[in-house]
């Protein structure tokens, strides 16, 4: 028996999924990258003025509040997408969820196999069983465990030798499902933030805010007073996953695994110890911020999993702006925009950018919330 939807409130709006749905005309999707990493649109948006302005994304430090730090997501897309068949011919897709540098891994010295517990989104011909064994290449493999809703799967992954090497020869880039096309040998570079980490190898969808940086950008910050430090999402579900309740008050977020070093949460105290603003770049850099605090009631280094949702009405502790692309209508990602902004500022100015033209999705434009 369902539970029953939680009672209306004053700002049901808010809690309202249907609240966040508009249009977008397909051919606003953005299939390919711009030529220039910082050369694409960025829309700025006053929250305290209520305005909206257009630049261009290399212009960011001229846009940017005096000593702002910027936040960034340090994680490394990993080739987890897996296209295989079954012995009868059937195709079989896995999505690896679980991070590559999260493995639980056990070697069989007489067989050379290693194996890990993980989980992923399994798309097969015919529902699997418990102990169907799926083989993606001689030295890779996967069995199922147990099933859950929409494709989630525990599995067991078994592999031969380096998982990233073989990853890295066989797996194909994780590209959104909007993005109607095969991914390409470019597609490694330009879905990769310039600062990925390799020792943070295993998410499934890239920090897309952050693919606009590039190195002279970067040196131009420094140069210019601005902070920069690194924290890691590994993305996942719980970021991509559309939401499936009319009212959000009853959406369970998927948990991600964060981490905030003593560097880092040294670095963000200090700022605001001298009011100066913390700008997170990208929505997995804010939830990864926000959520230290959600599960430890504080802001201090963290390594675990955090399963906030970011909604209308949650009072930010440590994100002052955020730097971030144009969304799927409905999406986790534009609540928590409007968690920041309103609503109805956050509508209208996606109104504007639907109106002028702008790109949207992993490969579009940015927009700067101030």
């Amino acid at each position: 028996m369902s539970e029953p939807l939680s009672p209306p409130s004053p700002a049901f709006g808010d809690d309202l999924l249907a609240s966040y749905h508009f249009d977008l005309p397909d051919g606003l999707i953005a299939e390919r990258p711009c030529a220039v990493r910082d050369a694409c649109r960025l829309m700025v948006v006053n929250r305290a003025a209520g305005t909206t302005g257009h630049a261009v994304f290399s212009e960011l430090p001229d846009l940017l509040p005096p000593g702002a730090l910027l936040i960034a997501n340090d994680t490394k897309v990993a080739p987890v997408r897996l296209l295989g068949q079954r012995p009868t011919g059937g195709a079989v897709e896995f999505l690896l969820l679980t991070p590559v540098a999260l493995l639980t891994a056990a070697t069989d010295p007489a067989t050379g196999w290693t194996s890990a517990p993980a989980a992923g989104l399994l798309r097969v011909s015919r529902p699997p069983r418990p102990g169907d064994r799926f083989e993606f290449a001689p030295d890779l493999a996967i069995t199922t465990v147990s099933r859950g809703a929409y494709g989630h799967t525990e599995v067991t992954l078994s592999w031969r030798g380096s998982l990233p090497e073989i990853l890295s020869r066989i797996g194909h880039v994780p590209l959104p499902p909007y993005i109607r096309r095969p991914d390409d040998a470019s597609d490694r570079t330009t879905y990769q933030t310039i600062y990925a980490r390799d020792d943070k190898l295993g998410s499934a969808a890239a920090p897309t805010a952050g693919l606009h940086f590039t190195v002279e950008l970067l040196d131009t910050l420094t140069a210019r007073g601005f902070g920069f430090a690194t924290v890691t999402c590994h993305v996942g579900v719980g970021t991509f996953s559309p939401v499936r309740v009319p009212d959000l008050r009853d959406h369970a977020m998927h948990r991600e695994w964060i981490e905030i070093s003593p560097e880092t949460a040294a670095a963000v105290a200090q700022a605001k110890r001298d009011g100066r603003p913390v700008i997170a770049v990208g929505t997995t850099a804010a939830r990864t911020l926000e959520g230290v605090v959600r599960e430890t009631g504080a802001f201090a280094p963290f390594a675990g999993q955090t399963d906030i949702f970011i909604r209308p009405g949650h009072q930010f502790a440590v994100v002052d702006g955020m730097v971030t692309n144009f969304h799927l209508p409905g999406s986790s990602l534009v609540i928590m925009l409007a968690a920041l902004a309103g609503r109805e500022q956050i509508l209208s100015a996606y109104g504007q950018a639907i109106a002028s033209g702008y790109r949207f999705f992993s490969y579009g434009d940015a927009m700067l919330v101030l």
